[in-house]
């Protein structure tokens, strides 16, 4: 079972759809249950599955935030 697939998977949905990033960050393996439902899996793979999800998740948000702040400083000398 390819985890680095499956994480993909789940973060591709979230990224469709919003509803589902706000069940994620409330239930986060009742969410993978939700979006893997074809496979059945141990809750070991489901927390390596949301632990992925997570970190991926807090890299992109993190660097989302600073091109935010760079274009914030951009903006206060005009470039």
């Amino acid at each position: 079972m390819d985890l680095q697939k499956l994480i993909k998977e789940v973060l591709d949905k979230l990224n469709l759809d919003a509803g589902v990033l706000a069940k994620f960050q409330k239930d986060p393996i009742g969410t993978v249950k939700t979006i893997l439902n074809t496979l059945n899996l141990d809750e070991n793979t489901l927390k390596a599955i949301v632990e992925g999800v997570t970190a991926k998740l807090q890299v992109e948000g993190g660097v989302k935030e600073a091109a935010g702040l760079l274009d914030k400083v951009k903006g206060f000398f005009g470039k």
